[in-house]
């Protein structure tokens, strides 16, 4: 979901990457549902494995939850989300999850760009 308004809310200005220590075999079906329901589909995206080359290529690293199975690097910028878990859960609860991510994603678009939206 964070990729999605990332990819979103940036208009192209920011490269995404998105990634998981242990990822599922398929993007949440619930979180899909909810996401659309804000007008962006994430049904095409497909889960990866965090590798470090990814995460020496970026700027900002953005974990939630993946603890020591994350890999760090000095002057890399590293924002842990302790957000709830989506997986497993109905629709109803990911749109909490859903609407923080977003608030937290726009935070970050106007530290990146310095631009509000």
């Amino acid at each position: 979901m964070a990729a999605g308004f990332l990819e979103h809310l940036g208009q192209g200005a920011i490269e995404v990457r998105s990634a998981g220590s242990i990822p599922g075999d398929r993007v949440n079906p619930a979180a899909v549902e909810a996401m659309k329901e804000v007008g962006i589909d994430i049904s095409h995206a497909t889960p990866k494995v965090l590798t470090t080359e990814a995460v020496q290529a970026s700027d900002v690293v953005i974990t939630m939850g993946c603890g020591d199975a994350c890999p760090i690097f000095p002057g890399k910028r590293y924002l842990d989300w302790a957000l709830d878990d989506p997986a497993g859960q109905g629709v109803d609860a990911v749109r909490a999850i859903r609407d923080e991510i977003e608030k937290r994603i726009r935070t970050l678009i106007t530290e990146i760009t310095g631009e509000q939206d």
